[in-house]
């Protein structure tokens, strides 16, 4: 089980936190862009398949980080993130 001082970011932050890609569309339902926090250092949206990298503590959630890995697969994403 991980500790919640182990994670990168807050639980309170990936709670709130959303795919910027996901909100801009009405097709994902009430509550779009939900996130999930994989290998402890990327953020995947079900809803878009966007992936966004957690460099140094903090969440890079440009739309445009989030396309370059969205055709890679979760277990293929590299950890940690390339710097960019």
């Amino acid at each position: 089980m991980t500790n919640i001082s182990d994670l990168p970011i807050s639980p309170q932050l990936l709670s709130i936190l959303r795919c910027p890609l996901a909100v801009q569309s009405t097709e994902y339902g009430d509550d779009p862009g939900q996130l999930e926090l994989v290998h402890n250092c990327w953020l995947v949206c079900a809803d878009t398949n966007m992936k966004y990298p957690i460099r140094d503590g903090i969440p890079v959630m440009l739309i445009e980080e989030g396309e370059k890995w969205r055709d890679t697969a979760v277990a293929d994403l590299p950890v940690p993130p390339p710097a960019a």
